[in-house]
Parts: structure tokens; C-alpha cells; sequence
């Protein structure tokens, strides 16, 4: 399938797009990349705990939609671009009671709502995307909630998604290995579809071990990717996201998969080569450090100017967009 991906004079048209992990990242991603192609599959995890959609999975004990809802945002038309900031407007207010309206996204409350009418995760964003005239395919990564867990380097082990993306953890910070409850849940059929019919496979951009691995290391997925045909791509992140991935350099994201995957299934990583705009200094972030020496590497390095002008801790959609078609020539 991958042969199509050469065949394209200039855009992605006919070429199956499937974008891993969710947040931030994997949204600026297809941001981009729907100018370029229709046939976009987003595939998220299902061990999201904090925030709203946190707070509707353990009120209501449903899986999370938070990252789908962001995703199926993400892909709303520019022309639209009111509808995509109404999906994800979030009510004033900051209140921990989980039934409390404060502080939820309305498009959780939207994707909630069908879930309660229908009995069913996949109609409920079925209806979103009818409802915000989205294409595309937004699938969970598993077809039960996940519990994310990780064990630090000086030992400890910690648990909830929640407390690893916010550092809820004490010194001396630094993650070894993050692992999922349970360890090889059911996945849904089309997941695989989906990732073995690709073109192209992209994880990230997005939080190492609170988005991107947590995908990855779900057994059935990890055999897909790793059977599938499709041209695969891994995007480093702009920054280094404090205690999380604190001083990582590029070997060192490519390391933390194989660790967790026993290989690295991706044949091209992505860096950004722009570090020429500030960083504010109360995020605390830090420009992942620029490869000096390509040939310690085992795969294909493409670097590009892909950062964020206004906010330089992100990639810039457009330009990440425009990287990944460029990587094939078309």
C-alpha cells in the first residue's frame, strides 16, 4: 500500500492516514494533515483519568472521550472553525465534584449524553462527528478502560495517568517503564483493520509515556504495526516536557520504545531543527537537543522546521503536515 504514497503529484488524497496516541499533539497533527487527505484514522488511549473526561469515567464508569472529542475537533473545517472551539469549550469553573458541570468540555458532555441515550461508545462518536460534519475515523485504543501505571527509576511504583502527566511523584523524578491494567485488553477488530490497510502510521507528536506508548504497547496493536506494509513514522516532540522526559535527546525517545516494545517498528523519525524562538520560562520546557551525529542512528533522521511561531512548545500543524508529505516525495 505504501507504493501509492509515491505515486501523488501533491497532496494525500487516496492515501490512509493512522495518527496514534491523542492530546495536543496528535490534534496539531491532523490539523495539518486534513488538507491533505480525507482518510485520516485517529486511534487513542483509553487510560485518560484527569481532567473531564476523568471525572465522566469515574462518575459514570464510561471510557474516556476527551482525546477523541479533541481529535474529531481537530478535523472540523477550517471554514467551521467556530464549531470546532465550540466543541471544545470548557464551562468556567474548576470543581472537583464529578457530576458538577464546571470546568467540563462541552463536547465530553455531547459525546456523554449519546452514550447514556445509545449504550454505545462507537455510535455516541458516530453521532459527534455527524453532528460537526467531521470524515475520518476516531476509534479507542481498546474496548475497555486501561489503567496506566509506571515504575520510576529509583524504584517506586505509581499509578493513574493523572499523576504521571502532572508529576504528581516525588524526587528523585524520572520514569523506567510504564505499563497498562490490564495488559492485553480487547481491541476492537477495526483497530486493526485500520493499521494493517495503512499507508502511512504516524505516533506523535504527543507525550511520550502518557500518549504515545500507551498505544503502542497494547499487544494486538504492537503486532499490527509491526506487520503492517505502511510507511511509519515516528515525530519527536519540539520540547522536552519537565520531569517527564526532562534532558531526553532524540536516541533517547527512540530508545524508550524499544524498551517497551523490544523493537523499534518505525523506519523514519522526525525532528524539529528550528530552535531559534523562546521559550517563556514558566513552562519550564527545554528544545529537545539538535543531532549532531546522524550516523549513530539505525533509522531514517529527517529534520525540518516544524515549531509553533506563537507557541513554541508545539509543532506548527502546517509545517508538520507539509514534513510528512514532503518525506515521500509527493
Amino acid at each position: 500500500m505504501a507504493d501509492k504514497v509515491k505515486n501523488m503529484d501533491n497532496s494525500l488524497t487516496n492515501v490512509k492516514i493512522v495518527c496514534l496516541g491523542g492530546g495536543v499533539g496528535t490534534s496539531n497533527a491532523i490539523r495539518g494533515l486534513k488538507q491533505y487527505s480525507p482518510q485520516i484514522t485517529v486511534i487513542t488511549s483509553m487510560a485518560d483519568d484527569g481532567g473531564s473526561s476523568g471525572r465522566l469515567r469515574k462518575a459514570y464508569r464510561i471510557m474516556p472521550p476527551g482525546d477523541i472529542v479533541s481529535c474529531i475537533s481537530a478535523m472540523i473545517p477550517d471554514s467551521n472553525i467556530d464549531l470546532a472551539h465550540l466543541l471544545t469549550y470548557r464551562f468556567p469553573g474548576n470543581s472537583k465534584e464529578n457530576k458538577s458541570i464546571d470546568g467540563h468540555k462541552l463536547g465530553n458532555l455531547i459525546m456523554f449524553a449519546e452514550i447514556l441515550r445509545t449504550k454505545d461508545f462507537y455510535k455516541a462518536i458516530e453521532v459527534t462527528k455527524k453532528l460537526f460534519g467531521v470524515t475520518g475515523e476516531f476509534l479507542p485504543a481498546t474496548d475497555i478502560r486501561t489503567r496506566l501505571s509506571a515504575i520510576t527509576k529509583d524504584g517506586r511504583t505509581i499509578h493513574s495517568e493523572t499523576t504521571l502527566d502532572l508529576a504528581k511523584y516525588s524526587q528523585p523524578h524520572g520514569l523506567k517503564k510504564i505499563y497498562i491494567t490490564p495488559k492485553n485488553p480487547r481491541v476492537n477488530p477495526k483497530v486493526i483493520n485500520q493499521l494493517l490497510q495503512a499507508d502511512i502510521i504516524i505516533s506523535g507528536p504527543g507525550d511520550l509515556y502518557t500518549n504515545q506508548l500507551p498505544v503502542l504497547i497494547i499487544p494486538e496493536i504492537k503486532k499490527a504495526i509491526i506487520e503492517s506494509k505502511a510507511k511509519k513514522v515516528f515525530v519527536v516532540n519540539i520540547t522536552n516536557k519537565p520531569f517527564e522526559t526532562k534532558g531526553y535527546a532524540v536516541i533517547d525517545f527512540i530508545k524508550a520504545v524499544k524498551d517497551h516494545l523490544q523493537v523499534f517498528p518505525f523506519d523514519t523519525v522526525l525532528i524539529n531543527d528550528n530552535q531559534t524562538h523562546m521559550i517563556p520560562k514558566k513552562y519550564k520546557y527545554e528544545y529537545v537537543p539538535l543531532i549532531s551525529e546522524l550516523n549513530n542512528y539505525d533509522v531514517k533522521i529527517v529534520q525540518a522546521d516544524l515549531v509553533s511561531e506563537v507557541f513554541p512548545l508545539y509543532h506548527d500543524p502546517v509545517k508538520l503536515a507539509r514534513a510528512i508529505k514532503n518525506l515521500y516525495n509527493v
